[in-house]
Parts: structure tokens; sequence; C-alpha cells
């Protein structure tokens, strides 16, 4: 069990660090970059979806709807810090959490 707690803790501190150099690479390029995006629901080519992004020292959660002849809305935003959201994104998804380690170092290395 205690490895386990270590492995945890060392995938959080890494994640937080290519979350840092992501930010970085976001705030040069003055475009963020997308952790994820997950369609929760779509309709008659009207969609839900969760769209997560790395900005500028923030992660965004936005749950927006759009498509056909909806204007897109952001029903929900999330702002965490770099340091907070490797820890909330554990939460509700180790698959995710690894996804987006895949993601970030093929972005930053």
């Amino acid at each position: 069990m205690v490895k386990q707690i270590s492995l945890d803790a060392w995938q959080v501190n890494h994640l937080a660090g290519l979350l840092r150099k992501g930010s970085k690479i976001a705030e040069s390029t003055n475009k963020p970059i997308v952790l994820y995006r997950q369609t929760l629901e779509e309709e008659d080519g009207n969609y839900e979806e969760i769209v997560c992004s790395l900005a500028r020292n923030y992660v965004i959660e936005q749950l927006v709807t759009s498509g056909g002849t909806i204007i897109p809305t952001f029903n929900q935003q999330y702002v965490y810090t770099l340091e907070d959201y490797p820890e909330v994104i554990l939460r509700k998804s180790r698959e995710r959490f690894l996804e987006i380690i895949d993601l970030l170092e093929g972005e930053v290395q």
C-alpha cells in the first residue's frame, strides 16, 4: 500500500510539472492547450460537452451546449490552479488522469 501511495504522489507531482510547462507554452503562443473534450449528450445535431483546457496558470473545465440552431452556451465553468488540478482529476478518473499525462508529455517535450 505504501508503494501505491508513493506512486500516486509521484504522478500528481509529475502532472503538476507538466501543467506548469504546458501553461508556459500556452502563454507564449497565446493559445490554450485542450486537455480533453468529452461529449455528454448528442441529439439532432446539438450536443453538450465538457471542454477542459490549459491556459496561463489555470486549468478550465467548461460545460458547453451548442450545435445546430443553438447558440453556444457555457452552462458551467470550473477554474483550477495548476497545483490543485492533478488531485481533482485523479479523484474523478484515473484513466483521464493518465490520458492527460500522455498528451502533455507529447506537447511539452
